[in-house]
């Protein structure tokens, strides 16, 4: 890959792998760290990437960073961190998407990136299936998981589907 093919992928695909990191993170200066990390492993393998699989190989890395940072803080996250929202619930307010993005984040870590990958950022089973390493098979038997799961979640907080 060129400098030039280089530069074209940050113009091409930085909004969105911003966007699922955030959606993955819900930290914006988290979410940048991560598109800037991102950006700086494809520029230490530049040489090695074909252009034309640089979209997949860069979806794989943000997903790569997003699994590690989990794992990092799985151990050190404390009381400090539940909120108390989320054991409350106001049945007089209804946003949807509030809800919807709080029954995303409700989600198993699979399951949250590929509904992220196909709902949110449009991609193919296939493509999901490079950027997760998964097969078309897996990627369709985790998606119809995470809908379930969605789903039984918007009836337990009383949304009419």
């Amino acid at each position: 890959m060129t400098t030039t093919e280089y530069n074209k992928c940050v113009d091409l695909f930085a909004d969105n792998i911003f966007r699922f990191a955030l959606k993955s993170v819900r930290d914006v200066n988290t979410a940048n760290d991560i598109v800037q990390d991102t950006y700086l492993r494809l520029w230490q393998h530049v040489k090695e990437v074909d252009f034309e699989k640089v979209k997949s190989y860069l979806f794989r890395i943000a997903n790569n960073l997003i699994v590690d940072l989990y794992r990092k803080n799985r151990f050190t996250a404390g009381m400090d961190s539940i909120k108390q929202e989320k054991f409350s619930y106001d049945h007089e307010y209804s946003d949807l998407k509030e809800i919807l993005e709080e029954a995303v984040n409700e989600l198993p870590g699979i399951q949250k990136t590929v509904i992220l990958l196909r709902d949110y950022e449009g991609y193919s089973y296939d493509e999901i299936g490079q950027i997760t390493g998964l097969t078309q098979s897996q990627v369709k038997v985790y998606i119809y998981r995470g809908r379930k799961k969605m789903k039984e979640f918007l009836i337990k907080a009383g949304v009419e589907l």
